[in-house]
């Protein structure tokens, strides 16, 4: 394999590295095999346009022209003339998908599903890279700057994408990158011939090969990817602000493991700032008070200063029966309801959304139950999308006596649950100390920050604003006093635990929008942060520090009568709790789809099923191959006429029989190049009229004359003296020729020659003359065949 094309596959194989980091953000991943074929045939393109030898802005035509029609065979077929050909329809197609894409991957939680748009924007952006980093790197020969469309494809997918498995995904696209640069190291030094070295031979290998410099230069590359692996290991975390996205992903394992999850926040301030209020999931409850019917996710409850995020838990089956909540005792009021839940397909998440506090739920797939945060979360990659399960939940109803009389938690509860790590600046403490100056008791000091935030403090919810980073995330949001509820539950969850109450994080969506046939609808707005707080007897209680979100808790009202017993909510059996299992048609129907008319089947621009990601890959193939058939044919004439150009003025004939073909051969080259330009070849003629003929109709003149007439002299040697004599600068002479012919040439007569030049005729005759040949082998070698007889 020669250096060049060695170079082009590590090209290709770093870019298909690099464009692994994305796989986590969507799902299903068979996107990437399209990306590979996409890549591949600019590969491909690439090294025979390079082979003919075509100019560098032609091999990047030609790889541009096969990129955009297999774009179009993948993605919008349906508007292209014989389906890979785009047109006018296609190309408005495409900005249509790039635009509902862009606004997607703003709405959608990772893993995204795989729509059109989503699909476009992923394979068109790894092939846009791809076929930079070729052009870079192999067209160029500069593989150092192709790391920069490398790594803004890396930065992208890691800035976006969350988990344990991001070292990986680092190690994958570092060692492409120095693939390539050994790639093009050991091309650059295979052109400096041998590698001399000291008496001992060390930089010779036992076949006098340069293996010494390589060898080197994979030594340094592995030690520089090991200490990008292993020196921030050792480091100080950089934390982020308070969306940071630590954590690791799924549960793993049966019958136990740990889990250490994602944290749910990232996509949250897109949802409540997104301008389609998509639904992502819809229910029926036995109850007719849903203002208290908040749908938890998960619980944030490892607190390292600057963020919230799930802590690291032991997980096991889902029980059939939920144990009862920590610390809820028989004396307080509850009632238990179920509750049916629809997740739309367009939904995916780790978690089970849930009413709190949940005592069983049915659900089908892959799910494991986290028993200190009674959540559900997916193993192996299970997600909500388009979920239908029933839970058993109840409504806890406490008394504010109930909660001001509560006796101290647990000491291993509060323990864990009251930790305040170090870099907390000091003014949350004296902020949250300030607030409660009066009140007597935990529940007081509770109720006290959340009317300070809510009502008394001045504050303003503003989901604009921009999320701090760092140790004074919270410090800032205290001074500022505008934010969105990831600010307002975060920073009371911190001032409560400063006081001694166990507190923690709950991320999930308020109630939703009733509906006029009895069921309830969740939208991307509706998602939602509140803090928990845990009271001995009661267990971990919902407070609501945001100002206009959400329902306050009629037990944290402060015009509540201390002593004043409330009814526990109506539980019954409505005619909508009775309903099929199966949700209605205008249930799964987003809102988008609404807007569409499309109900109750999807739209087209709608994400694809995991089980639908595109033709059979033999299709795609197949497809491909007729594409790259379709494009090669009309370019077969130019396409040979290059490469014999190239072949007959690069050869350097060293003997006298060499010196003689190659003599030969350059004729050959002046006298095509020629005929292509107009001046049609006569075999009658001898070399020299044949010059004079050429500079004659050609219009050439002065050195271009001059250098026809050499090239004649030469060839009369070569056909006529005894002894030819090696010829020098006979190449050079034909070059000087050639390009004074195509400047005397029209431009209609340039084009023709390099299109579809007449010396192609040559092929022709070549084959014909090989088929001619052939047949005859054949009947000389085949047994001679008893004639028919004659009637």
């Amino acid at each position: 394999m020669s250096g060049r094309a060695r170079l082009a596959l590590c090209a290709a194989a770093a870019t298909l590295l690099a464009a692994c980091a994305l796989l986590p953000l969507v799902s299903p991943a068979t996107w990437f095999f399209q990306a590979v074929l996409v890549v591949l045939a600019q590969t491909g393109v690439g090294a025979l346009t390079r082979r003919v030898p075509l100019a560098r802005t032609l091999t990047l035509a030609c790889q541009a022209l096969v990129t955009l029609l297999l774009l179009t065979l993948f993605c919008a077929r349906e508007y292209a003339v014989a389906g890979i050909v785009p047109g006018p329809q296609a190309f408005r197609y495409f900005a249509e998908l790039l635009d509902s894409g862009s606004d997607q991957v703003a709405q959608y939680a990772i893993p995204a599903p795989l729509t059109p748009g989503i699909r476009l924007m992923l394979v068109g952006g790894v092939a846009l890279i791809g076929l930079a980093v070729d052009t870079l790197a192999v067209t160029f020969r500069s593989a150092a700057p192709a790391g920069l469309p490398l790594l803004a494809l890396y930065s992208v997918a890691a800035g976006l994408a969350d988990g344990g498995a991001a070292w990986l995904w680092f190690l994958l696209a570092s060692a492409g990158y120095l693939m390539l640069l050994l790639a093009e190291g050991r091309d650059r030094l295979s052109q400096w011939g041998r590698v001399f070295g000291g008496s001992g031979g060390g930089a010779r290998a036992a076949g006098g090969g340069t293996v010494a410099p390589v060898r080197t230069g994979r030594r340094i590359g592995l030690l520089a990817l090991g200490v990008a692996l292993v020196v921030p290991l050792g480091l100080p975390a950089l934390d982020g602000g308070l969306l940071d996205a630590a954590g690791a992903g799924s549960g793993t394992g049966t019958g136990g493991g740990t889990i250490s999850a994602v944290n749910p926040l990232v996509s949250l301030r897109d949802s409540l700032n997104t301008e389609d209020d998509r639904q992502v999931m819809s229910y029926r409850t036995t109850t007719e008070d849903t203002q208290d019917m908040y749908l938890r996710i998960v619980a944030l409850d490892d607190f390292d200063g600057t963020t919230w995020r799930p802590a690291q838990r032991h997980i096991e089956d889902v029980p059939g029966t939920f144990p009862n909540p920590v610390g809820l005792s028989p004396d307080v009021r509850r009632g238990e309801i179920r509750t049916r839940i629809a997740a739309a397909d367009s939904y995916a998440q780790d978690w089970l959304p849930m009413p709190y506090p949940a005592s069983g739920v049915d659900v089908s797939g892959k799910w494991r139950f986290e028993p200190v945060g009674r959540t559900i979360v997916g193993d192996h990659g299970q997600t909500t999308r388009g979920a239908q399960y029933t839970v058993r939940s109840l409504i806890v109803q406490p008394t504010a006596r109930q909660l001001a009389t509560a006796p101290e938690p647990p000491a291993e509860l509060a323990r864990e649950f009251t930790k305040v790590p170090g870099a907390l600046p000091e003014v949350v403490a004296e902020k949250a100390r300030e607030v409660t100056r009066a009140a007597d008791n935990h529940y007081q000091q509770a109720v006290k920050l959340q009317d300070w935030f809510a009502l008394d403090g001045g504050f303003t919810y503003d989901t604009q604003v921009e999320v701090g980073t760092g140790s004074g995330a919270i410090a800032r949001f205290l001074r500022d006093k505008r934010g969105f509820c990831v600010h307002f539950s975060f920073a009371m969850a911190s001032m409560a635990r400063t006081l001694g109450i166990p507190a923690r994080v709950a991320v999930g969506f308020t109630p939703g929008t009733a509906q006029a046939d009895g069921s309830m609808s969740v939208g991307l707005r509706d998602a939602h942060a509140w803090p928990e707080l845990y009271f001995e007897g009661v267990g971990w209680t919902r407070f609501e520090p945001t100002p206009n979100r959400g329902t306050t808790p009629e037990y944290t009202q402060t015009r509540t009568p201390a002593g004043e017993e409330s009814e526990a909510p109506e539980v019954t059996e409505s005619a909508s709790a009775s309903a099929s299992a199966e949700p209605s048609a205008d249930e799964s129907c987003s809102v988008e789809q609404k807007r569409l008319q499309a109900c109750p089947t999807e739209s087209a621009l709608a994400g694809t099923a995991a089980g639908e990601g595109g033709p059979p890959w033999w299709q795609i193939l197949g497809l491909a191959a007729l594409v790259l058939l379709v494009l090669l044919v009309p370019l077969l004439p130019m396409l040979w006429r290059l490469r014999r150009r190239a072949v007959r003025l690069g050869g350097h004939g060293r003997g006298e029989h060499e010196s003689a073909r190659h003599v030969l051969a350059v004729w050959q080259e002046v006298t095509d190049s020629a005929w292509d330009l107009g001046i049609a070849p006569d075999d009658s003629l001898t070399p020299r009229r044949a010059a004079e003929r050429i500079v004659r109709l050609g219009g050439l003149g002065g050195g271009a004359a001059e250098a026809t007439h050499r090239l004649a002299s030469a060839v009369e040697a070569v056909l006529y003296a005894p002894r030819p004599r090696p010829a020098s600068g006979v190449a050079r002479d034909a070059r000087l020729v050639v390009g004074a012919l195509r400047a005397q040439a029209g431009g209609s007569a340039r084009l023709r020659a390099a299109v579809a030049p007449p010396s192609a005729r040559r092929l022709t005759w070549a084959v014909s003359q090989r088929w001619a040949a052939l047949r005859a082998a054949l009947r000389t070698r085949m047994p001679s065949m008893p004639r028919r007889a004659q009637g």
